[in-house]
């Protein structure tokens, strides 16, 4: 799967947040820049998606087969990381957000 293209004309937010049960990923133009563990609030700064291009999402059908999404992921699926390591599929999307203010002004290099 070739890697997506995060914003369209529609949506040119360059931070979100992508939220599952117990995980928000924090993600600028498509590349993860930190994952939150929320039962903690504490940041994982080993987790495998840090540092990767998001490749796109899967959808995850209620007979259990995956089946990969070339398109940005939205809630219901999985975010998809295949490059720059092992092949990683998180857990199912609670949500899509914008990401805080604070959490941005944080990141900004």
């Amino acid at each position: 799967m070739e890697t997506i293209a995060f914003r369209s004309a529609a949506d040119r937010r360059l931070n979100k947040l992508f939220v599952t049960r117990n995980t928000e990923y924090y993600l600028r133009d498509g590349l993860c820049l930190a994952v939150k563990d929320r039962r903690t609030n504490e940041w994982l700064d080993g987790h495998l998606a840090i540092g990767r291009q998001l490749s796109g999402g899967v959808r995850i059908l209620a007979n259990g087969e995956a089946i990969p999404v070339p398109s940005l992921p939205q809630v219901g699926e999985a975010l998809y990381f295949a490059e720059g390591g092992r092949e990683l599929i998180t857990s199912v999307l609670c949500s899509v957000e914008r990401a805080p203010q604070q959490l941005v002004h944080d990141f900004a290099n």
